[in-house]
């Protein structure tokens, strides 16, 4: 099968080639993989102890082709969307994948597509856990760092769907979309000021924050009232000040409940998946690259079809 793989542990050691459609046991399925969400760690997250060359990759759509004898929850024909991170068998950048049965996934509804469906495995499940995470009521104020990537589009929109206040930074030329998603109020994180404007939009400052871009929760924290509470998605490591609670995004939350709705809402056009470009699966380098800027409006796809 066709596969962009790592050739070895050397940075940046990527190629497209041939690997033999893996094997699968009685607890895995077999997917024929049909688009694929690129994700900015793409190439990094690997599990420890891999056979070069190794298909990258972590999340995808695709029709479930074979089923081992354990599991129950498929059968062959089903369209699904899934996450296959720290799989030995290889990634998702490839024609075919190997999916364990207890893989987060879901079925693709009818009036998806497969592009939007591999859009959302990832940043709808982080975006989902880091709402999940905060203690708001209708009427409170939430301020999203970075919100015009994939994360934080799903962050503008179930942020108002829970009836929240929502302010959110990105340049410039994104601020009249995100408003389109739901954001009450933009910043320019580029501006000097943006931080003194956020806390002159809400007296006293919002009840959350969530930092989803490297390097920004620690100016995120000033924006957040006293007794507030922000939760980091890059990792960044902050210390409460002030009463303010700060956590790194819980990824033990179960939000499986949470992600069958935000599905159903997409499917039914009630909330928006946001691809900026959809590139066939040869462009996949030219994908990785941009994605990598960090400047992507929304998500970028891959594609089997085009």
């Amino acid at each position: 099968m066709k596969a962009i793989v790592k050739q070895s542990a050397k940075p940046n050691d990527i190629m497209l080639t041939e690997v033999p459609v893996p094997e699968f046991n009685e607890e895995e399925m077999l997917i024929e993989i049909r688009a694929v969400g690129v994700g900015i760690h793409d190439e990094y997250f690997l599990p420890s102890d891999i056979s070069y060359p190794y298909p990258i990759g972590i999340e995808a759509s695709g029709i479930v082709r074979k089923v081992g004898s354990d599991v129950a929850i498929y059968s062959p024909g089903d369209r699904i969307a899934f996450v296959s991170m720290m799989q030995q068998k290889g990634g998702t950048w490839a024609e075919y994948a190997v999916v364990h049965k207890d893989s987060l996934s879901f079925r693709i509804p009818e009036d998806m597509s497969f592009e939007q469906a591999a859009a959302i495995p990832v940043a709808g499940n982080t975006a989902l856990k880091a709402i999940e995470s905060l203690e708001l009521d209708s009427g409170d104020s939430l301020f999203i760092a970075g919100a015009s990537g994939a994360i934080g589009t799903f962050l503008i929109q179930l942020a108002k769907q829970k009836g929240l206040h929502v302010a959110a930074s990105a340049s410039t030329k994104n601020h009249e979309y995100m408003k389109t998603l739901g954001a009450d109020y933009t910043v320019d994180y580029h501006d000097a000021d943006w931080q003194k404007d956020v806390g002159n939009w809400v007296a006293g400052g919002v009840n959350a924050a969530i930092a989803v871009q490297p390097n920004t929760a620690a100016d995120s924290m000033n924006t957040v009232k006293n007794g507030g509470m922000i939760i980091s998605i890059s990792g960044d490591q902050v210390n409460g000040e002030r009463q303010i609670s700060a956590q790194i995004v819980s990824h033990q939350l179960d939000i499986k409940r949470q992600l069958d709705k935000m599905v159903s809402d997409i499917a039914d056009g009630s909330m928006e998946v946001v691809i900026e470009e959809v590139y066939p699966f040869m462009e996949g380098f030219e994908a990785l690259k941009k994605t990598q800027t960090r400047h992507a409006r929304g998500k970028l796809i891959l594609s089997m079809d085009k």
